[in-house]
């Protein structure tokens, strides 16, 4: 049985690209439900997208799904008015498969016709011009697989331990840990310097590098999962600052001598090992170690067969911190030459290093953020990557010629906002789908120069029939000059005659950026509800957060929550000179490091905020983990003046307004500890507040809960901000 044929392809169903809507200027618009602004940001009210967009391997052909990755549509860059046509169906997928897919979501092509899909345990390879078939059936425990596409074998974990299916079915066992403090294939230093997995096939397929951690000596923390009876512990390895940490190393596993050799840190044995990467040779493996004080990092090369040492390429060393995020990237496939973004001249730029270890050439000299390297030309002498450019709400493209001498780089999208692109296989062609304040969502497909060949999509306004403000970007200036980013969220019939009360939603932490220039501007669409109840909803986004190069970043080094509040009071001091705002009755609300700027206002300012709901807050960094929180505010031992300025307990003692906690019953992030302790002193000093657990949720409210969470968190500053 086929599944399409492309010759026929102009004669299928045309892809619906938009949804059109009647409007009509005299209809009256309908109001937003705080539970469709919650649940239906993107499902109800979320442009329309090329979702999944792909190219298909030395081709210029490319497919994508519809909003619930049930049909697969393909196109033709080289044929700009060409229509998109259904060529596929999960439905119909399954009755040839045999299958149970529950969608297209992951599926990649391996050539013009065939592609892999798998739902965790099943692995199937799809001709789409003629029939599939399942390549692999994993075993039900399974998790964490990864397939090499070229040899079809399979990488995965059960438990702790690490298992290889071949393509002809027979199972390898990499790893045979009895002790289940030994982890292998999985995400270790808890998913910090850009670590997502722990498993890496080399380029040929014939070695399996992956993660392993000790954590013998972390200790073991208890989580209750009350949907047993009685009640069971859920216990958890959670290094918090200042304590024992974990010990990691790197285990290449040889497939055809079944053999493992293990790397360990040439420093200390909790050293991070992070950024791991084959060269395309498959001799080498990089990676970048960080010493435990993080201000320290190696970039080491060791060899495949035998783990061996080889040399170190480069060393970088600031008393603030390091912090790579980026494995070395390889321009070319024939070259071990490779590509490293440091943060070295104040901001991440791209610097260019023989495997030698010597600086070919510094590729960019950007005075703003080089954010990741997006691929190169099949020939490797140009090498497109995003970066903000002047503006860090912007999310733009840039290309650079590798060659052994600096040459200017060129701006790829001339359109302002936040852009996702993708590079043909060919170079011939790139996707690029953007929106910004004024767009929901474009997707062009581009010439390598950044001309528009072909405009695949421009997304309908979903919300303009819906009774909903607008928003206002701004900058302020910080006290040391540094310019901040802000949006001030309106109701529908604002009145500037009028005195309006405000919500300040914070964030505050480094990692996060509220505000970008992009659909909504970054906006949660229940704070536009919170706007049609009659209030302001402003955010600013200051010093530490994303984006703004290593000085503004670094700031916060050892005393975290203290610039972050100085701009947050420029942001309050604005917002009391507007004659539309009444200064009396301000709130605050934030989530996890917002949480800690929530509950930091009403502890320490407590004269600002009349209200403050805080979720998932840090209420003293020592409860932190190791990370993270060593990171920005060294060990508890080492800054013993800044874990106690920054503790909230230490602060409990002022609150004068009205106070909410929120905490998931299973948080392994920020642990209930924080909650429970600041609770426990509030109690201890015979002041009252609020708090409510979210009973087996983690570290965020998710799925139809999240209704009863923002219901629980707005209405409690309605009520109490009168």
């Amino acid at each position: 049985m086929k599944f399409f044929n492309l010759l026929s392809l102009s004669a299928m169903l045309v892809f619906q690209q938009s949804v059109a809507f009647s409007q009509n200027d005299a209809a009256v618009q309908k109001e937003l439900t705080l539970k469709d602004a919650v649940l239906g940001q993107m499902r109800i009210y979320g442009p329309e997208r090329m979702f999944g967009f792909q190219w298909l391997p030395e081709s210029d052909t490319y497919t994508c799904f519809n909003k619930t990755y049930q049909s697969m549509v393909m196109g033709n860059a080289a044929e700009p008015k060409q229509k998109l046509g259904e060529i596929l169906t999960v439905e119909k997928m399954n009755k040839t498969l045999g299958s149970e897919l529950s969608s297209f979501f992951g599926l990649e092509w391996l050539n013009v016709s065939e592609f892999i899909i798998n739902d965790g345990v099943h692995f199937y390879l799809v001709n789409a011009l003629s029939e599939g078939k399942l390549l692999n059936t994993l075993d039900e425990t399974a998790e964490n697989g990864l397939m090499h596409k070229k040899s079809f074998h399979i990488a995965y974990t059960i438990g702790n331990n690490v298992y290889v299916k071949s393509k002809e079915g027979e199972k390898l066992t990499v790893t045979n840990n009895t002790d289940k403090n030994i982890v292998s294939g999985q995400a270790i230093a808890r998913s910090e310097f850009g670590i997502s997995g722990g498993l890496f096939w080399s380029n040929a397929g014939k070695h399996l590098a992956f993660y392993q951690k000790d954590e013998t000596e972390v200790h073991d923390y208890p989580l209750l999962d009350i949907n047993q009876t009685p009640g069971e512990l859920l216990s958890i390895k959670y290094p918090m600052a200042g304590q024992k940490s974990e010990k990691p190393r790197v285990g290449i596993y040889d497939l055809t001598a079944k053999q493992t050799v293990y790397i360990s840190p040439k420093g200390a044995a909790d050293d991070y090992l992070t950024n791991l990467s084959f060269t395309p040779d498959d001799q080498f493996v990089i990676l970048a170690e960080v010493n435990r004080d993080q201000n320290h990092m190696m970039v080491n090369l060791y060899e495949v067969k035998t783990g061996k040492f080889v040399r170190t390429l480069f060393e970088e060393s600031n008393e603030k911190w390091v912090e790579p995020e980026h494995a070395a990237f390889f321009p070319s496939s024939k070259s071990n030459n490779f590509i490293w973004i440091s943060e070295r001249d104040g901001f991440s730029n791209l610097y260019y290093y023989d495997i030698n270890g010597k600086v070919i050439t510094q590729l960019t000299k950007h005075a703003f953020v080089v954010k990741d390297i997006i691929g190169a030309t099949p020939d490797g002498t140009s090498v497109y990557y995003s970066a903000t450019g002047e503006n860090p709400m912007n999310t733009l493209v840039y290309s650079v010629s590798v060659t052994p001498k600096h040459t200017p780089s060129k701006r790829i999208t001339l359109i302002d906002g936040t852009h996702d692109v993708l590079l043909s296989s060919s170079g011939k062609y790139i996707f690029d789908a953007y929106s910004n304040h004024d767009t929901d969502y474009h997707a062009w497909i581009l010439n390598p120069s950044g001309k528009a060949v072909k405009q695949l999509m421009a997304s309908n306004d979903k919300l303009s029939d819906v009774k909903i403000g607008t928003a206002e970007i701004n900058t302020l200036t910080a006290s040391d000059g540094t310019k901040l980013y802000t949006r001030l969220i309106k109701p529908s019939n604002f009145d500037p005659k009028k005195k309006y009360p405000v919500m300040v939603y914070v964030y505050g932490g480094p990692h996060a950026q509220m505000i970008t220039n992009s659909w909504l501007d970054g906006a949660n669409l229940w704070m536009y509800w919170m706007a049609e109840q009659g209030y302001l909803v402003y955010t600013l986004d200051g010093r530490g957060s994303a984006y703004r190069g290593f000085a503004d970043e670094t700031q916060i080094h050892r005393q975290l929550g203290t610039v972050e509040m100085n701009d947050q009071l420029e942001g309050v001091k604005y917002l009391k000179s507007l004659s539309y705002v009444d200064s009396n009755r301000l709130a605050v609300h934030g989530w996890s490091f917002g949480g800690f700027m929530t509950t930091s206002f009403m502890l320490r300012y407590p004269d600002v905020f009349r209200v403050g709901v805080a979720g998932g807050p840090v209420t003293d960094w020592k409860y932190y983990e190791i990370m993270y929180g060593e990171r920005y505010m060294d060990r508890p031992e080492q800054n013993v003046a800044g874990y106690e300025k920054a503790s909230l307990l230490t602060h409990a003692k002022n609150l004068k307004g009205d106070l909410l906690l929120i905490h998931g019953t299973v948080d392994d992030v920020v642990v209930m500890q924080h909650n429970y302790a600041l609770v426990k002193k509030f109690v201890e000093l015979g002041i009252q507040m609020d708090f409510f657990p979210y009973p087996m949720h983690k570290h965020n409210v998710t799925g139809k809960d999240r209704v009863h969470l923002m219901e629980k968190v707005l209405t409690y500053i309605i009520d109490n901000n009168q």
